[in-house]
Order: C-alpha cells, then sequence, then structure tokens
C-alpha cells in the first residue's frame, strides 16, 4: 500500500492539522503517490495486463514507448542473446506451435497475451510460430538457402539455379532476410498461425486475419508486409502471418534508418550483395505505412 512520510512541526494550529487531513485523505485516496522527506516520487497504479481497456492499453504503451533509450546498432542486427538479455522473455508453450523455445520483448509478449485473450473470446486461436531470431540463427537460416543445403521454397538448389550472387541473394531475400537486417531480430515481430498466404485467404485462416487486421492494431501490432503496390513498392513479400510490436518496432525502424547501412550487413557468405541489392533501404525500411517510424 502506499505510504506516506512528511517532514512536518509537531506543534500546528487546529486549522493545519484540518487542511493536512485532507491532503492525506486526498493522496491516500488517490493511492499513487509516495512523499519521502520532501521528495516525490511517483508509484504507477497497479493494473493487470489482462484487465486493462483496450484503448487505454494502446495509450500506456505507446507513452511507455517515448522513453526507452537508443538501441544499438548490435541489437538492430541482432547480435545479442535473447534467452539472456533482460528485456526478453520466453514465451509459454501454451502460446505457441510447441514446435520450439520462442523468446519475445517482454513489453511485446505482453501485449501479445492482451491480444490473445480477446481473440480467443471470440473464437480465434493464436498461436506464436516462430518469434526472435537473432544474428547466428538468421545466418543459419541464410547460408543453408545460399550453398543449397536448404532448398528455396521447397524446390530449389540457390547455387544451381542463381550462380550469380546478386540473383541468388535476391531469390532468398523473397522470403528470408539478409542477417542483419531481419525485424525478428528485435524481439518485437512473431509469426502467428501459419507460414502460408493462401491459408489465411479462406475458412479458419481468413477469420483469423480478418480477425487481426481489425483488432491488432488496438493491442500495438501491425503488419509489415503487406501487398506490394504504390505504398511499398520494394521489400519482401506479403507476409499475412508476420505481425509487428509497432511502439517499440517503430523506434527500432528509426534507429536502422539513421544507424544501419548497406556496408554494416556482414558477416555471412553473400553479405557482399547487400549494397548493390540497396538492402537497408528496400528491405529493412521497406515496411508498410503502419508500422513505418516518423
Amino acid at each position: 500500500m502506499p505510504y506516506l512520510e512528511l517532514d512536518v512541526p509537531r506543534k500546528l494550529f487546529p486549522m493545519k492539522k484540518v487542511l493536512l487531513l485532507l491532503v492525506l485523505l486526498l493522496l491516500l485516496g488517490a493511492g499513487v503517490f509516495v512523499f519521502r522527506h520532501n521528495n516525490a516520487v511517483v508509484e504507477p497504479p497497479q493494473m493487470n495486463e489482462t484487465t486493462i481497456p483496450p484503448t487505454l492499453r494502446d495509450v500506456i504503451a505507446r507513452a511507455d514507448s517515448t522513453v526507452i533509450p537508443a538501441f544499438s546498432l548490435d541489437y538492430l542486427r541482432g547480435r545479442f542473446d535473447p534467452a539472456t538479455h533482460p528485456d526478453f522473455t520466453k514465451v509459454a508453450p501454451e502460446f505457441t506451435d510447441r514446435d520450439g523455445t520462442y523468446y519475445l520483448r517482454k513489453d511485446a509478449y505482453a501485449a501479445f497475451l492482451a491480444m490473445h485473450a480477446a481473440a480467443a473470446k471470440d473464437g480465434v486461436q493464436l498461436k506464436v510460430i516462430s518469434a526472435t531470431r537473432n544474428f547466428d540463427r538468421q545466418k543459419s537460416i541464410w547460408e543453408a538457402k545460399w550453398t543449397g543445403e536448404r532448398l528455396l521454397e521447397g524446390k530449389e538448389k540457390a547455387p544451381q539455379v542463381y550462380p550469380d550472387p546478386q540473383a541468388r541473394a535476391l531469390a532468398i531475400l523473397r522470403w528470408s532476410s539478409m542477417p542483419g537486417t531481419s525485424r525478428h531480430h528485435w524481439g518485437t515481430d512473431m509469426d502467428l498461425n501459419q507460414l502460408n498466404n493462401d491459408y489465411f485467404a479462406t475458412g479458419q485462416g481468413l477469420a483469423e486475419y480478418q480477425w487481426l487486421t481489425a483488432h491488432a492494431p488496438t493491442y500495438g501490432f501491425c503488419q509489415p508486409y503487406t501487398a506490394k503496390g504504390l505504398a511499398r513498392p520494394a521489400g519482401y513479400n506479403e507476409e499475412k502471418w508476420h505481425w509487428s510490436y509497432e511502439p517499440i518496432a517503430r523506434q527500432l525502424t528509426d534507429q536502422a534508418r539513421r544507424l544501419l547501412t548497406d556496408q554494416e550487413i556482414d558477416g555471412f557468405l553473400g553479405a557482399e550483395t547487400a549494397p548493390t541489392i540497396g538492402v537497408v533501404e528496400k528491405y529493412v525500411l521497406g515496411v508498410s505505412t503502419a508500422c513505418k517510424g516518423g
């Protein structure tokens, strides 16, 4: 419970006592402030994430996002371990496809839990099937495709079909990020339910996608890779499963715009193609209007 410590004289006139009592009652009723020897410290009200009204939750998320310190270049490029990073937490198995151990930023995870609960009330089940992937994890995916160990879209060996390095990189970039450029590095982004646009075009998948497009923004989420067009002419193909916690990802997008260059995309096979492709401008920054920083 909130408490009060005030430095006051021991002898007070009766009127001063009355006034002091009124002040005490007002402060206790608000339940927000603590005074320690004339130094005011504000304590936020204790609220359960799942009980905050959606509109209020969105306001809180956006307000919190304005005070987060600038992210480092290494953070932008995913050069850290989310399992040991203090801002990250493990996603509980019941919210996943149970096909691995997933991590998210704590703020993004709290927003997802609130969205998950709201979706469940409407008969929509949301499952995290991919979350944070750091540089090393993304490198293993990219290089397996680069060398042909992993087929592109399940059918092509990249070195055979695309012997030219830039053409090969562009083919991989249809669906996979270069290490150091993925939004999945940030802990703000997650893939939900299926990695297939066709799934979300009919039946249950369509119902899930319609719910997300209607309600996910209320909880702070945006779809970064929408259909290409005038507003998003370059970058990855549309991904209806990929959702981003915008209050934090917006800051990271801004940081990438200021700090990240193609020359700093390195440390993996094919990295030399990043400058010729313009991977930062076209792919890192090539997101939907709803997900752009400003």
